[in-house]
Order: C-alpha cells, then sequence, then structure tokens
C-alpha cells in the first residue's frame, strides 16, 4: 500500500476514556503499516511511539462551548494547514474525512437520560445552550461534503447515524473495538481464591462487576437496586462526584454490605478475574470496552438495550439484554447468571465470542476502510 499521512484527532487522552483506548489500539494496530500517522490533541497522555507526530493544539477556553468550539477551529485549521490524505477525528468536527461515533449520536443520548429526569428538568437540558451546540455540530458534520467516511463500534450506532442524519450506509463501516485476549483471561481456581482473599471478598459468594466512571449514565441505580433483593454482590470499580447518593442507596435498600466501592483502578483485570458475571445497565452506550474485557475474562454479561454491546449478547448463552431502566427482569437476569463463572458454559461462550476483535482484524479493516476511501 503506498504510504499515506493519516492524522488522529482527539480532544484529549484519557488512559482509561473508551475513545483513547481505540485510538491508541489504532495506532499500535497501524504501527508496522506505511503510514505517517499523525495525532491532534490539545493533551496526549498515552503510549509514545518515535513514528507518531503528536500535534499539541491547545487553544484558550473559558467554557464548554468555547473548548469545543476553539478546539474544532484550531484542529482543522492545522489540519487543512499540513494538508493530510485522510483526516479521521473523533470529535464533531465539520470537515473531517472520516469520523469515528465513538460517542454515539448525541440527541439519542440525551432522550435515554430523559426517561430519569423529572419533565421540567427534561426540557431544559434540550434547551441547554452545550447541548445544542453539539447537536448542530453533528449535523453540520454528517451533512459537510468533505465527509467520505463514517466509522461505528455498533450496528446500533449506524442505524441510528442513517435515521437521524439520512448518512448513505455505503459511507459507514461497523468496526468493533480490538481486546488482547491473552491479556484479558479467565483466572485458575488458585488465582481466583488468592484474588478474593486479597481482597477480603466470600469466596463462596457470587458476586458481579460494574466497570464505569459516571454512574448515572453506566446505569449504577439500576445494578444496585437488582441486586439488592438478592445474595448477590457487586463490585463497583470507577468514580463518580456523586458517589455518596450510591453508597446511601445501597444502604438504604439494606445491601450496602454487598456492594463494594473499590474506586478507579489503574490494573482493572484482578477485579475481572474474581467475578462472575458484569453488571452494566447502561442508559445509552455506544460499545463500551468492558464488555470485550469482560467476555475476555469469561464472564457473562447483563447489558442493556440501549448498549451496542448487547449485540454481542445471546440471551442465556452468555448472558442477558434487559432494558436499563427494567429493575424487575434486570434482577431475573441477575439471578439466571451461573452461581460462579469460572468453567461455566456461559462464561465459555462469552470469552469465544469476542476471540474474533484482535488487534491484526481491526488493523486489517481500518486499511481497507482507509484504502477506499484514498480511491
Amino acid at each position: 500500500m503506498k504510504k499515506f499521512r493519516l492524522a488522529l484527532v482527539r480532544q484529549k487522552y484519557r488512559p482509561d476514556g473508551g475513545a483513547e483506548r481505540f485510538v491508541s489500539r489504532a495506532l499500535e494496530a497501524l504501527d508496522d503499516q506505511d503510514i505517517d500517522l499523525n495525532v491532534i490533541t490539545r493533551e496526549w497522555q498515552g503510549p509514545v511511539n518515535p513514528g507518531w507526530h503528536i500535534h499539541i493544539c491547545n487553544p484558550r477556553k473559558w467554557g464548554r462551548i468555547s473548548r469545543e468550539r476553539g478546539f474544532a477551529n484550531a484542529a482543522r485549521a492545522l489540519w487543512e494547514t499540513k494538508q493530510f490524505d485522510i483526516v479521521q477525528s473523533h470529535e464533531r468536527i465539520p470537515g473531517c474525512d472520516l469520523y469515528r461515533a465513538g460517542d454515539g449520536v448525541h440527541r439519542r443520548w440525551l432522550e435515554q437520560r430523559a426517561r430519569i429526569l423529572p419533565g421540567w428538568k427534561s426540557r431544559l437540558m434540550f434547551s441547554d445552550r452545550y447541548h445544542r451546540y453539539v447537536m448542530n455540530a453533528e449535523r453540520e458534520m454528517y451533512t459537510d461534503s468533505a465527509l467520505r467516511g463514517v466509522i461505528c463500534n455498533a450496528e446500533m450506532i449506524k442505524r441510528e447515524i442513517i435515521e437521524d442524519f439520512g448518512v448513505p450506509e455505503s459511507k459507514i463501516r461497523v468496526i468493533y473495538n480490538a481486546i488482547d485476549n491473552t491479556l484479558f483471561t479467565p483466572p485458575d481456581a488458585a488465582t481466583f481464591i488468592a484474588l478474593r482473599e486479597q481482597w477480603q471478598l466470600p469466596v463462596q459468594a457470587t458476586c458481579l462487576i460494574y466497570v464505569g466512571s459516571g454512574f448515572e449514565r453506566k446505569g449504577l441505580d439500576a445494578a444496585i437496586r437488582a441486586i439488592a433483593p438478592t445474595d448477590r454482590h457487586l463490585l463497583v470499580v470507577g468514580k463518580d462526584k456523586d458517589q455518596q447518593r450510591y453508597q446511601s442507596l445501597a444502604k438504604t435498600l439494606r445491601c450496602d454490605n454487598r456492594v463494594h466501592f473499590f474506586g478507579v483502578q489503574q490494573e482493572t483485570l484482578p477485579f475481572y478475574q474474581m467475578a462472575d458475571g458484569l453488571l452494566l445497565p447502561t442508559l445509552y452506550d455506544p460499545f463500551p470496552n468492558v464488555i470485550l474485557e469482560a467476555m475476555a475474562c469469561g464472564l457473562p454479561v447483563i447489558t442493556s438495550t440501549g448498549c451496542g454491546g448487547a449485540e454481542f449478547i445471546e440471551n442465556g448463552r452468555n448472558g442477558y439484554v434487559c432494558d436499563a431502566l427494567d429493575i424487575n427482569a434486570l434482577q431475573q437476569a441477575v439471578m439466571a447468571l451461573p452461581a460462579r463463572a469460572l468453567d461455566s458454559q456461559q462464561g465459555a461462550s462469552a470469552r469465544a465470542r469476542i476471540m474474533g476483535c484482535t488487534a491484526q482484524h481491526l488493523s486489517t479493516q481500518l486499511i481497507g476502510f482507509y484504502q477506499e476511501l484514498l480511491k
């Protein structure tokens, strides 16, 4: 393949962010290709390779809209000056060649969030200047003549983009995230017991793990309510400024002795390996990496109809899919999971489902799409 100059645009790299992990994995996957790799960002804290060119683009900002608009204008000015062959943006910036819709469709997220808000607060949210800015920028980007292609990480997002913006299906590719299935693996029995003892969890208990920051969006309220009337434990890995509210909820429901808050963890593998399933009743999520990580560790998954990761779940085979707010259905799913994931058929089926999601497969799909665009 003829060498070409590729620019990836992401405003800020956070090591624990799903979009950022896609960017870094894509860079790693593409590193052995004959590509001049460039990143346009305000701040890059990820891995650095001598062959990558990091372009810091950090204009002054005074608020959320100023932050978004300022970066968009500066990034676009930079890529127009540099004349890259393909600009792949992970931000909603009109004028890019290729957009990776890792955050889904903003209006769809607001509609899901409105389900848990009072009517007046919902109306206020839709009229908020920031949300209106994001929705307008999104529409401008999808209708801009410069846009040649869109990458989605779930069929759910592809359908929403076609329905909401009229983007031709021929322009869209669904490319699932990659997972290192040699790193994320099921534990052996000895490791499982050692981890439970290390973190002071009952060895015989059935423990479901919840991974994610932003507890409202990821559905922690529903997760706590789902396990409350059962004997299951919930391992919460992540952070939120309102954590106290969720701790109080667990106490009110008298399950605080079974809901364990571990905060953000740099190493999540041990928590997957001492769990028996993933419980993630997220309101709206294109395709969280935690689903791939959990399945790679042999955990069946309970997630929601508003999650693109539901595409990997077959009810009763490797997990269950419920409405994010259907507490009764979530509770039934919690009790339907095997009491122990280790050596279970559902756990084995979960891992088998993600084995094709490799960095090599991701690289092959991206290169193929780039070749189409360059023609």
